[in-house]
This record gives structure tokens, sequence and C-alpha cells, in this order.
């Protein structure tokens, strides 16, 4: 009896320097990031981003550069040693001025832990996918998957 194989996966893209997933997220570990045109220190400086623990999406590899994408689109090259594995997202970005809830538990019904300002950083601890265990200074809940930019729409992040 033959057994038939089952469908490949597709597979996840990876950085041809890191060999980690293209895209993805990272974040900022420092106060001062230049972000620039092209993958070398040549290239003229394009912004400068002056908040650390931001979340940025890696779309590109270049030898120990990365082009990366912010919340609201802007796109250029950083020094990997400015980025940072650990998992961060904003609180709505999109949704200047409203805020939102974090919750105790993984239930929109559930206690209210804080009332989070858009545009806030927070660290992310898990997502399953719907909700994500978040930290912001030292207050934890539990934060709708959708209302983060940081993680992908159904990502499991453990």
């Amino acid at each position: 009896m033959q057994v038939a194989a089952a469908p490949a996966q597709p597979a996840t893209p990876v950085g041809t320097v890191s060999g980690l997933p293209v895209p993805r997220y990272v974040s900022l570990k420092s106060d001062r990031v230049n972000l620039r045109e092209g993958p070398s220190k040549d290239h003229r400086v394009t912004w400068v981003f002056q908040r650390a623990g931001l979340p940025v999406e890696v779309t590109a590899e270049f030898e120990t550069w990365r082009r990366i994408r912010d919340s609201e689109g802007a796109e250029g090259w950083v020094l990997h040693s400015l980025l940072s594995g650990r998992r961060t997202a904003l609180v709505a970005p999109w949704e200047k001025g409203q805020t939102f809830d974090m919750r105790d538990q993984t239930d929109a019904k559930s206690a209210v832990t804080a009332r989070l300002q858009a545009g806030v950083i927070a660290n992310v601890r898990s997502c399953d996918g719907t909700w994500c265990s978040v930290m912001v200074r030292d207050v934890g809940g539990y934060m709708k998957q959708d209302r983060l930019w940081g993680v992908y729409p159904h990502e499991q992040v453990k």
C-alpha cells in the first residue's frame, strides 16, 4: 500500500545573510538610529529614529545591513547591530488620539488592567493568533492582536 505524501508547506522566505525569516518584526536597540537610502554609511541619512524599542519590519538583508519599514511606511537601511530580536508592538498607531483597553484575560469582557493610548510601545511576551500578552512598564495584560503593529495577523509568538 502506498501512502500519498502530504502537500509541501510553502517555505518561509529567509534572509540570505541571517537565515531568519524575511519579512520579520524586530525592534530598535538605541534611542538614535540612522535610516539610510542604501546599505552603506556612504548613503544619505533620510531619517533618525529616536525611540529605543520601536518595532520595525525587516524587509531585506544585505551584508551587515537590514532594510526596514516603520509603522508609517518609511523605509530605509540600518546596520543590523542597531536592531534587537526583542519583540515589541505599537498600540494601534493608525488610531491616533484613541485609547485601548488592556485586559487581565483573553476575553473582551474581562477586567481592564490599563487604558493605553495609540502609539504606546508594548513589550510582546506571547501571542496565540488572536490575543497577545503584553507589558507596558510594569503592567501586564492582554491586547487583541489586530490592535497591535509589530505582530502579523494570526502569528503565534512564543
